[in-house]
Order: C-alpha cells, then structure tokens, then sequence
C-alpha cells in the first residue's frame, strides 16, 4: 500500500520539475569546437599559421584544439584520433603525407565530420574544402625568376619533401619554365632531388656534393621553400659563392628577408598565410554551420574535385621588399633591416 501511495506524489515531483521555470538552468550553446592538425613547428611560416589561427579562433570565440605531429605520419594518424575523441566539430588539417592522411580523413567521415585539407592537398580522400595557394604558380614565379637572371648555366634544381603533395607541384611550375632551356641545352641540370621533409641541413649536403661534383661551377639554385635556402646559401659560403649565385625561396621568413637585403638570397614568394589560416578558421566556422564557402576554384585529388579557397602568391626581391612585406605589414622593418 506504502509503494502504491508514493507513486502519484512521485509523478507530481516529476510534472512539476518539468513545468517551465522548474528545471535546473541549463548551459548556454556550445562553443564550435575545431579541431587542427599541423605537420611542424619547425619553420617560421608554420609557427606563424598556428599563431593566426590561435588570434582568430578567439576573436570568433570558437574552441580551437591543435595538434603538431613533428613530421611523423603515424603520429599526425594518432593526434587526430584523439582530436576525434574530443569530438571536434569539424577537423583542419595539414597533411605530413599526402597519402597516408587519406585515412584520418576516412575516420573523421565515419564519425560524420568535415574535413578541411590546409595548404597541402590530402590526395585520394573525401575532403570538403581546400584552403591554400596556387602552388603550381609558385614554383614558375621561383622558375621564371631564375631562368630571367641566369638564362644560361649550371642549375641545382631542388624539390621539398616527396610526401608532400605540394611540393611536386612546385616542382613541376619551376620545371615548366627550367625544362625548356634545358632541352636547348641553354641551361644544364646538375642536380635535381628531393629534399627529405625539407631539412635545411639535407639541402646543404646535397648542394656541398653538386659544387664538388661540378668543380664550383653552379649558375643557379632552385630551392624549394626558405628553410631549405638557408641551407643552400650555408653551402654556397663555404664555397666562397654566397651571393654570386642566385637562390630562390618561399615564405618570405624573416631570415630569408635578411638574406635578400643582404644580397645572399635572390628572392622568396610571399604566400599571406596570415589571410591563408584566416580564410580557414572563417571557412570551418560556416561549415559547422551548415552556411555556405565562397570558393575561387576546384583542385583534384584523384578522388574528386575538391571546391579551393586558392590564394594569390607574390614574387619579392630587394626592389620591393619594402612594398611588399613591410608596408603590409607582414614583417617588421626592424627584423628584416638589424
């Protein structure tokens, strides 16, 4: 009788609890929760990508989890598993290997996410978004640069890392400017390798072997980003040729802009990577949503057409160093000038 005289009081209490103004006071919404996987810490351009990202995720109050893998595949693999396991919203994320990433993007497909590939393509994936340069371009601006000065002679042609999709296809815009004059015999490819996830030491070594393997004589080095150029232009002064033979970059670092107003650097390509992480965060915010992304174009993966946020890369040397990277205010004339 006791049991049976408890339930309509109980029945009560629960009525009353879910009347209006009688629940306990819920939380507001959730913030966006993303989620970021990044290949390196190593160079100057990608301390500055997580650094924009970090200022812009909390302009837009959004939570951001980040994760480096170090260069290390299996490592990328396992950071975004647990980035999945946070239950991220959605995932950015910067490939080490182009390939092997095709799996954290299949993972994150079968908890439902999206999937941004930044800067570097994952290939054969179901990627959504692709936010980055025009990559191929940016190796014929390095090219087209070198093959201007030196129309004629010795190249050391370098290429970044072979797991990097990128990378191939700043190889194949400079060679699509190089490869010519090479065929007329103008211009005589030395060297042409891969630089092991870009190490500026690896580049030294192999430039250190082109000069002894050629007696000195190199008219010009294509080298593949910034990092990889200081290395070259270590090389180059040992041989007593820094500054006599033009080196291409990218990234516009603050060590390259010392060394093109130093005169030991020919040039770098000015990627705004700032507007580039920006454009990332903005565009993972609206996919969250469910709101729509202004694309500029498609790029293919092997897999699909892939809608691309490609942005526009800019040749810099000592004639607009200033112009370009100061005046915007990229670099600080301090650094570059000290």
């Amino acid at each position: 009788m006791k049991r049976h005289l408890l339930m309509p009081a109980v029945f009560i209490i629960i009525v009353s609890l879910s009347a209006p103004g009688c629940m306990p006071a819920q939380k507001g919404p959730q913030k966006i929760k993303i989620g970021v996987s990044l290949p390196t810490q190593r160079d100057e351009r990608w301390v500055r990508d997580a650094q924009t990202m970090r200022e812009v995720a909390e302009k837009e109050g959004v939570d951001l989890r980040m994760q480096i893998c170090d260069n290390d595949a299996a490592r990328q693999m396992s950071q975004c598993e647990n980035l999945l396991a946070e239950y991220v919203d959605i995932l950015i994320l910067a490939p080490h290997d182009a390939s092997s990433a095709s799996a954290i993007v299949d993972e994150a497909k079968a908890v439902g996410l999206k999937v941004i590939s930044y800067d570097r393509l994952v290939m054969d994936a179901d990627i959504d978004l692709y936010v980055s340069f025009d990559n191929f371009e940016v190796g014929r601006l390095q090219g087209q640069y070198l093959v201007d000065k030196v129309p004629k002679g010795n190249y050391i042609a370098l290429a970044g890392a072979p797991t990097d999709n990128n990378a191939k296809l700043y190889r194949d815009g400079a060679l699509s400017v190089i490869k010519p004059l090479a065929d007329t015999g103008a211009i005589k490819i030395v060297m042409d390798q891969w630089v092991t996830d870009w190490q500026p030491t690896i580049a030294m070594n192999l430039v250190q072997n082109a000069l002894t393997a050629n007696d000195n004589r190199i008219n010009a080095v294509l080298a593949p980003n910034d990092n990889t150029a200081g290395g070259v232009i270590q090389a180059l002064a040992q041989a007593g040729l820094a500054g006599k033979v033009p080196v291409t970059g990218q990234d516009a670092e603050v060590t390259a802009a010392e060394r093109i107003v130093n005169g030991t650097q020919a040039m770098t390509v000015y990627k705004d990577t700032k507007q580039q992480a920006t454009e990332a965060i903005l565009a993972a915010i609206k996919m969250v949503k469910g709101e729509s992304v202004d694309t500029t174009s498609t790029v293919n993966n092997k897999k699909k057409d892939v809608p691309a946020i490609l942005l526009k890369p800019v040749v810099v040397d000592k004639s607009n160093i200033d112009k370009v990277l100061i005046d915007s205010g990229f670099l600080k004339r301090s650094e570059v000038y000290r």
